[in-house]
């Protein structure tokens, strides 16, 4: 009867609005409590301002060559020095984190509604569904995702917009499983059966109830894979078949100045440390969120 009368205050949208209000103020409350997690949220805000106002941020231009000026050291004209074509490799950075924010951001966008949706249906239905949705998952996530992803973009051509396809179809599997797992926990609960008795359809009570019980654990595990996904986007670049040149795009940058590892350094080194830099902002951001948001951690 409770979970009855829980559906009907949610079926209310102003009651929706001011529940979802008061968890999102609560959730607020509780990321001010965890350190580290305000790190992850300055590092990826620090993110995406810089991407926002790269033009007016970089001192020089990210493309522009000058041979007499390549190689130069970390000084007070280039902060991060120069590469072997004499761009700054400080501005190259700052507008590099364009690239990696469309990058991540597009591949979120694709492979956790696919996944959200995939994992919810193979779940709510049971069945022949499930087993045909769930084999083609394994299958999936039976492969590396860097080896994979290398296949599809072997096979779509380099560039920035197939590398983003080829990690979206890599990254949905996850979220799928951990879609279809928090499914089989109330599918056959007192208030899916009283929303079934309303005569609502099959559709209406996997988009509108289903899946927003799905969303936080979604939502966790997409910020956590964040990092995951800049890694595999950098190795795509360094291998050359990301972001072609010249575009300033991480992993390229790491590419081309693998060969002066050696004597100059900072050519490879200052977009490794941009990587990694914004990979741990991600995962600390996330892990605060599945502190929050899980509640098994919690009970620890």
């Amino acid at each position: 009867m409770m979970l009855t009368t829980q559906w009907l205050l949610d079926e209310n949208p102003q009651t929706r609005a001011q529940s979802r209000a008061g968890q999102a103020y609560r959730l607020f409350l509780a990321l001010l409590r965890n350190p580290l997690a305000i790190v992850g949220a300055l590092i990826i805000l620090l993110l995406l301002v810089v991407a926002a106002f790269a033009p007016w941020l970089a001192p020089y231009s990210p493309t522009e060559s000058n041979l007499s000026m390549r190689l130069m050291a970390p000084s007070a004209a280039h902060w991060m020095g120069t590469d072997e074509l004499g761009r700054d490799i400080l501005s190259r950075i700052i507008h590099g984190t364009r690239i990696t924010l469309f990058i991540v951001l597009l591949v979120a966008v694709i492979s956790a509604p696919l996944g959200l949706l995939i994992g919810t249906v193979a779940g709510y239905f049971g069945g022949w569904i499930d087993k045909v949705l769930m084999g083609l998952t394994d299958i999936f996530l039976s492969f590396p995702r860097l080896i994979m992803a290398l296949a599809f973009v072997a096979a779509l051509g380099p560039g920035i917009e197939n590398a983003v396809i080829a990690i979206a179809i890599t990254a949905w599997p996850v979220y799928a499983r951990i879609a279809r797992a928090e499914t089989l926990t109330f599918r056959n609960s007192e208030f899916i059966s009283a929303i079934r008795m309303q005569g609502a359809s099959h559709g209406r009570i996997i988009f509108g109830h289903v899946m927003p019980l799905c969303m936080s654990s979604t939502i966790v595990r997409v910020t956590l894979d964040m990092a995951g996904i800049i890694l595999t986007a950098a190795g795509l670049g360094f291998l050359g078949l990301g972001a072609q040149p010249p575009l300033p795009e991480w992993g390229a940058m790491i590419s081309s100045g693998r060969a002066y590892i050696l004597d100059q350094w900072w050519v490879a080194t200052m977009p490794g440390f941009a990587i990694v830099i914004v990979s741990l902002g991600f995962c600390l951001f996330g892990d605060g969120l599945r502190d929050i948001l899980d509640p098994r951690s919690r009970t620890k």
